[in-house]
C-alpha cells in the first residue's frame, strides 16, 4: 500500500486539534464563564462536531484521504457560519429573527414564570470579545485558517 505521508497525517491531526480546542473554549466559555450560546453558536458547535468526528474516522477509517477532506470541508463550513454570524453581531447585515433561552422545567413550579424568568440571548449580541473581535469572529478567523492548512498539506508533494 502507497504510503500516504506526513503531510497527510499532519493535515488530520490540525483538522483534530482545531476543532476539539474551539468545542473545549466554547464549553469553557459556557460552563465556567457562563456564557449562553445563542443559535447561530450552536451552528458553529455543530460544524465543529462534524470535523472532530470526521478526524477521528480519519484515524481508522481506510480512506483517510476522503475524511480529512472532509473534516475540512467542515472546518470551512464552520469558518463560513462563524463569519455570517460575527456579521451580524457587528450589524454589517440582518440576521435571523430565532433567539435562544434557557428555559428549565425539571424543578417543578410555574412554567410561565420560568418562561419570564428565562434570560433571552441575541445572535446579534457580542457577548464577549477581546481586541473588538467576538468569539464568532475568532471562530471565522480559526477556523477558516485550518481549513486552509488542511488543504494545504494534502497537497502538499512527498520528497
Amino acid at each position: 500500500m502507497k504510503n500516504l505521508g506526513a503531510g497527510l497525517n499532519r493535515a488530520n491531526l490540525v483538522a483534530l486539534a482545531v476543532p476539539l480546542a474551539l468545542l473545549g473554549g466554547a464549553y469553557g466559555f459556557q460552563y465556567i464563564g457562563g456564557l449562553v450560546p445563542c443559535e447561530m453558536c450552536w451552528w458553529q458547535r455543530y460544524a465543529h462536531f462534524a470535523a472532530l468526528g470526521l478526524a477521528v474516522a480519519a484515524f481508522v477509517l481506510p480512506v483517510k484521504r476522503l475524511f480529512v477532506a472532509l473534516s475540512g470541508l467542515a472546518l470551512a463550513a464552520a469558518s463560513a457560519i462563524g463569519g455570517y454570524h460575527a456579521g451580524v453581531e457587528y450589524g454589517w447585515w440582518k440576521g435571523l429573527t430565532e433567539c435562544t433561552t434557557t428555559v428549565s422545567f425539571s424543578n417543578g413550579g410555574d412554567p410561565l414564570a420560568a418562561i419570564m424568568a428565562a434570560p433571552v440571548i441575541r445572535c446579534d449580541v457580542v457577548q464577549w470579545k477581546l481586541m473588538g473581535i467576538s468569539m464568532a469572529g475568532f471562530d471565522f478567523l480559526i477556523s477558516g485558517a485550518a481549513a486552509l492548512v488542511v488543504f494545504a498539506l494534502m497537497a502538499r508533494k512527498e520528497r
